[in-house]
């Protein structure tokens, strides 16, 4: 929240939130759970009557649906106050390109690219951290404002955290407004371009903090944007 911003007025716009994040979670159940049921229909009843390209398109979209069904349940969890955090095994590198792929998805017409080396593997809930993921990126690109857009990631050991950053080459963000891209419904201006409702910031941070560490904006100027990630090593 900005500093300006009363103790009752967090608190309302908290209660926002997970008032939002229940009803939206809630109503996404029974689509995504009929999604699910028809596409293991699909491979069963089409079994050894289609391609190994047609089948795996299916799996694939059963894979994708599933994850969905995950995170709106933890997000129901989170709207009800008692979020549930699973710990797994999670690979960096596939979590991060799993996120890229379905940001750019969602912004066509981009030549945007994402850059990483080897990244850790490390234990989190990783259907939230993918989430997380995938609206940084899609904040980098939508508000990125240049061409060849490069986001990077990068991943180090600070002490008991594992610090991953994301990074680009965009044109940054007004200082005017960095005070306030965490806070709930604001959304920063884009002449020309419609927003979203200006909760994708607000409810990753919220994200973050339930897996135990913390989303921040480590710096922003004319030559890009650093957000970092720091999660229990």
């Amino acid at each position: 929240m900005s500093s300006s911003t009363t103790p009752q007025e967090t608190n309302t716009t908290e209660e926002r939130i997970r008032r939002f994040l229940a009803v939206a979670s809630h109503d996404l159940q029974s689509p995504l759970r009929h999604i699910a049921m028809y596409s293991e229909i699909l491979l069963e009843d089409l079994e050894g009557r289609i391609s190994a390209d047609e089948k795996q398109s299916l799996t694939t979209i059963l894979d994708k649906v599933q994850t969905a069904q995950r995170l709106t349940k933890a997000l129901m969890t989170f709207a009800a106050g008692t979020p549930q955090v699973a710990r797994e095994s999670v690979n960096l590198n596939a979590a991060a390109q799993t996120a890229w792929d379905e940001a750019i998805v969602e912004i066509p017409g981009t030549d945007a690219t994402l850059v990483h080396g080897e990244l850790p593997e490390l234990r989190t809930d990783g259907a939230l951290l993918t989430a997380v993921l995938r609206q940084l990126f899609a904040n980098a690109v939508f508000h990125g404002d240049r061409d060849a857009l490069r986001v990077e990631v990068t991943a180090s050991q600070d002490g008991s955290a594992l610090v991953i950053a994301i990074a680009d080459n965009g044109h940054g963000i007004d200082p005017d407004h960095q005070g306030r891209i965490f806070e709930a419904f604001w959304k920063l201006p884009k002449p020309g371009r419609i927003a979203g409702p200006g909760l994708g910031l607000s409810i990753s941070r919220e994200l973050i903090t339930a897996m135990g560490g913390t989303l921040d904006l480590a710096s922003s100027s004319e030559n890009g944007s650093r957000f970092e990630i720091r999660l229990p090593a």
